[in-house]
């Protein structure tokens, strides 16, 4: 296929389908009613299947998290009691669960839990990219990781702030001054403005904080091979756990360079103070983000926050920068298995990430930040046409996969021969994460009734289908098949309500065992009420902004740099 052709027939898929889904809903009926009733019946089956998988991987996700953070919890007992008591604010004595597990575990088994969170010699660097953000919101992300025990040895704070931002210099000393005992060390980077070829958002700011700071790195002799690299957003709380589990990832790999490590995001420091729309927005996108970890291939996308190490970021050229790179973390976990045919992969760290919920003041004010921050996540559908092109495209190989991986076997697990394969199911689970939503929300509350509407109009100057021409009337297996269609849609809320009430659960342990949260501050089952909401959500914050941001790839333009909008003060968890 040409190679002029096969980028253009690319970048039509995204808008291609969220013209069809729309054009579909009034016409499939009249013009292509069996043909329509077909796709249909594929469609919701295939949405209902990925759905009840999604919810199955989702529980998976949920007892891995909970495994860990109790595993943790009793290592920390066991091991430093006194400053476990300190730091979580009170004598914090075993939870009925907690006495169980000790009671459970024998002395090895307490002294094999104590070993798994052995140091280790790698060196974190926490690239920290931020624009106009509220200096307490930063002051507070980095403090939380100033409080892990091995900060000062073994932690680098890479604060990369933006040149267009105004008295940004002063927000970086600040800050820099403020932590300058606390961590091995602070490099505070100035991303240029309108750079050529570059498109202002998160993706630049990241590639130019980690171009710049790694080499200064290497100048003040660390060792590239120890520099592990974890993107953050400005307001994600990182527990020591994390760093800790990273850690184990990697000493357990036999190939810790080419892993990409991703958690799961949650959000609990400010949900209670925005709309229950957002919150359940928020909700459904963290357990999305958590059902997908669950991946036995290595296939797991990272979302938010996540890490890399060094050599593997240098291998493939660091972070894109162009405007088809802004959703920075699905497309350099994308760039890095392309560029590495298939090897590099991702290690699920099962440690919940605590976000912050777009705020602002006044409920109509805060319903149009979160949109506006839909809108922006949305514009990564971009990678859908990148995934097609570097999955069916022409591609140079590279003269040396191990070139820069001296520790590395060429036998590795991650280089599977079934590279066409597993590019098919990148390719799968990419158009599902972004056709999915462009999709979903019209043909599950429309196509139905629309049907309904005009193949059995309730006045007859409404026809628009003569009955000799509709096939629920004249076809036993189409009217058998338009009732199984009808069963579908009725089922296909469940595997959401299913994930919902186990992420109830989960939000509960979460809040209580790690982050130690008053009982006050936890999710009740009167919660449940806020998914009230999730019609209005749904439409709002992923049908609607996910559509446009389709159709947009018709007319690219050059998006404006928006930051999410977050109230803080000093004392916010």
């Amino acid at each position: 296929m040409s190679k002029v052709l096969l980028p253009s027939l690319c970048e039509l898929v995204a808008p291609g389908v969220a013209l069809t889904a729309l054009l579909l809903l009034p016409l499939g009926p009249i013009l292509i009613p069996r043909f329509y009733l077909i796709f249909l019946f594929v469609y919701f089956t295939f949405f209902l299947y990925t759905q009840i998988n999604h919810v199955f991987k989702f529980f998976i996700t949920t007892k891995k998290m909970i495994h860990n953070i109790r595993t943790w919890n009793l290592h920390q007992k066991v091991s430093t009691p006194d400053a476990f008591s300190t730091s979580s604010g009170s004598a914090s004595p075993l939870t009925a669960r907690e006495r169980i597990v000790a009671d459970e575990n024998s002395l090895d088994d307490v002294e094999a839990s104590l070993k798994i969170y052995e140091d280790s010699h790698y060196i974190h660097t926490f690239i920290i990219p931020n624009y106009c953000e509220p200096e307490a919101l930063l002051r507070d992300t980095i403090k939380r990781l100033a409080n892990h025990r091995n900060a000062r040895q073994c932690y680098v704070i890479l604060l990369a702030m933006e040149g267009s931002e105004a008295e940004h210099e002063q927000k970086g000393d600040n800050l820099m001054n403020y932590f300058k005992d606390s961590f091995l060390h602070f490099i505070v980077t100035v991303h240029p403005p309108n750079l050529p070829g570059e498109s202002r958002g998160k993706g630049a700011n990241v590639a130019y904080a980690a171009r710049t700071g790694c080499t200064e790195l290497l100048r003040r002799g660390v060792e590239r091979r120890h520099i592990i690299l974890t993107v953050s957003d400005s307001d994600s709380a990182i527990p020591e756990l994390y760093v800790k589990e990273v850690d184990r990832a990697l000493a357990v790999s036999e190939d810790p360079y080419m892993l990409l490590l991703t958690p799961p995001i949650f959000f609990s420091r400010n949900s209670f103070d925005v709309p229950a729309a957002v919150r359940v927005t928020d909700i459904t996108w963290s357990a999305m983000v958590m059902s997908n970890l669950s991946n036995s291939r290595g296939l797991a996308f990272p979302c938010s926050t996540y890490s890399l190490s060094m050599v593997l970021a240098e291998r493939v050229g660091y972070w894109d920068t162009d405007a088809d790179s802004v959703g920075e973390d699905l497309h350099m976990w994308l760039k890095c298995f392309f560029k590495t045919d298939g090897a590099a992969r991702s290690a699920p760290i099962f440690v919940p990430i605590n976000l912050t919920n777009v705020q602002a003041d006044g409920y109509l004010n805060n319903m149009y930040a979160r949109y506006i921050q839909a809108t922006r996540h949305y514009n990564g559908v971009a990678d859908v046409a990148y995934t097609l092109r570097s999955s069916f495209g022409s591609s140079a190989r590279p003269s040396s996969l191990m070139s820069l991986l001296p520790t590395a076997d060429k036998s590795s697990m991650y280089i599977s021969p079934y590279y066409w394969l597993d590019k098919l199911i990148v390719c799968v689970h990419v158009l599902e994460a972004h056709m999915i939503p462009a999709t979903s929300g019209w043909l599950m509350f429309a196509a139905v009734p629309v049907m309904q509407l005009i193949l059995f109009p309730p006045f007859s100057f409404l026809a628009v289908v003569e009955p000799d021409s509709n096939p629920i009337l004249v076809s036993e297996f189409y009217s058998t098949l338009w009732n199984i269609v009808k069963i579908i849609t009725v089922l296909l809320p469940f595997p959401l309500f299913a994930t919902l009430g186990i992420y109830e659960y989960l939000h509960r342990i979460v809040d209580r065992e790690l982050f130690r949260k008053a009982p006050a501050e936890y999710r009740t089952w009167r919660n449940v009420v806020d998914y009230i909401s999730l019609p209005i959500a749904a439409w709002m914050f992923m049908t609607l902004p996910s559509t446009l941001a389709c159709l947009k790839r018709l007319v690219k333009t050059e998006q404006e740099y928006i930051v999410a909008k977050k109230v803080f003060t000093e004392d916010a968890m």
